[in-house]
């Protein structure tokens, strides 16, 4: 990860403007908030953004410790993109600085309306382990015959500028749910231990990041969110 927030330049004492000011003085690197706790999800966001003069930062930082300490917030909209919206709009009020809200999930069609933005609270709930969680979701799944494993994963990004304007990106890919699990957890991200991509032999989690990140619902939203930034900020 891009190096953290020093503690001497903690954003905790600081203003909105000031926050984005002092950042960009003392890095000369623009800062942009990820605003997500999912430490799977922000390595694979890097992992796109890094070629990039920025200074990205997530929620689990020890800096933002002050702001999260009463925050509440909940994705209730019903779609990825209202959620990823949402996200941005939130922090991007509470830290002042500019945001990407990233929301994704998958949709099975064997269990059509189950699970989309509600991925992760869905089955053993929110507050399961990785490990709880997919074993659950493969139990429920033994059954199903292989015509009716097909998947797509989704991604909505939406990324708010310092002026509190939104672009939105959005990344899909078809796929199956294998039968077992063909590699091991990531962190975060359990789903991609059994989803192969159309037209790949391997699960998200067999391939290595850079050959994920061309291919996957995360990597496209991001790349076009990029390509965005690219030419907006003139990098």
């Amino acid at each position: 990860m891009n190096e953290n927030i020093k503690p001497e330049t903690s954003f905790a004492s600081l203003s909105a403007s000031e926050n984005l000011s002092r950042a960009k003085r003392e890095r000369k690197r623009t800062p942009l908030l990820v605003a997500t706790q999912n430490i799977g999800k922000f390595s694979e966001i890097e992992e796109v953004l890094r070629p990039l003069p920025l200074n990205l930062y997530h929620l689990k930082l020890e800096d933002f410790s002050g702001y999260l300490k009463d925050d509440h917030f909940e994705e209730h909209g019903q779609t990825f993109e209202e959620n990823a919206e949402l996200k941005a709009m939130h922090y991007h009020e509470l830290i002042g600085m500019p945001t990407i809200g990233e929301d994704s999930g998958i949709i099975v069609d064997a269990l059509a309306g189950e699970l989309g933005v509600k991925t992760r609270r869905w089955g053993a709930g929110e507050k399961a382990t990785d490990e709880e969680w997919i074993e659950y979701f493969m139990n429920i799944m033994k059954d199903v015959p292989e015509e009716k494993r097909t998947a797509r994963f989704v991604c909505a990004a939406a990324f708010m500028n310092g002026e509190g304007e939104v672009a939105m990106f959005r990344g899909q890919t078809e796929g199956v749910i294998t039968r077992t699990l063909e590699a091991p957890l990531r962190p975060g991200i359990p789903l991609s231990s059994c989803f192969r991509p159309a037209g790949k032999d391997k699960v998200y989690s067999a391939l290595s990041e850079q050959e994920k990140n061309t291919i996957s619902h995360r990597g496209k939203a991001f790349h076009e969110l990029k390509d965005f930034i690219t030419e907006v900020y003139g990098f």
